[in-house]
């Protein structure tokens, strides 16, 4: 006469499976950003622009025009401009472009700036050497500076077909506040520090 199976071992067989499942996808869920970042950065994905440790080794025959854009996010109280509208570059020859920021605000602010090139298919050729985006920023009261960006483009775009009708890229900032809105910390300067009288 066959064995019967016990409910009981089958049900925490399932709930095993069931668990191993759910912190499958959560562990995956966390990974997911830096693999797609990792992604972005080795393909250029998006616009993603690569970074370079040196100049490059060659020059190319191409020039391109190289736009600037800054930009600020909603509720960060910074201006922010490039120093030059664009330049025109020659592929393989490093190009050095400052950006001028200035905190508009009496108390210290961080922000990151996030970055892309227009159109997509430049992001492999774009190789930044030094770039302010590549570390958070913190501007003191009515504190204001000059950021550079050191980049070339790579030569090795001549190859690719899908570069051919492209002669002009687009260098796109947007900075974005860190830590609490800023908007919410002047309310709290304002109204917070006060006790009432009675």
């Amino acid at each position: 006469m066959p064995s019967e199976t016990n409910p009981n071992r089958s049900r925490t067989f399932v709930a095993w499976i069931v668990l191993a499942a759910v912190c499958g996808a959560l562990g995956m869920s966390f990974a997911s950003v830096p693999l797609y970042r990792l992604l972005w950065q080795a393909t250029g994905y998006g616009g993603t622009t690569q970074v370079a440790d040196s100049d490059s080794d060659t020059t190319g025959r191409r020039t391109l025009t190289v736009r600037f854009d800054a930009n600020v996010a909603p509720g960060l109280p910074w201006s922010f401009e490039p120093e030059t509208t664009s330049v025109s570059l020659q592929t393989g020859k490093t190009a050095t472009v400052f950006f001028h920021v200035k905190n508009k605000t009496d108390h210290d602010i961080k922000a990151n700036a996030r970055y892309n090139v227009t159109p997509d298919v430049v992001g492999p050729y774009f190789d930044k050497i030094a770039c302010f985006c590549f570390s958070e920023q913190k501007l003191g009261p009515h504190e204001e500076l000059d950021m550079p960006v050191v980049f070339f483009l790579d030569p090795k775009l001549e190859r690719d077909e899908t570069m051919a009708a492209v002669d002009t890229v687009t260098l796109s900032y947007t900075f974005f506040a860190v830590g609490p809105s800023v908007a919410g910390r002047a309310s709290a300067e304002t109204t917070g520090s006060e006790t009432p009288k009675l």
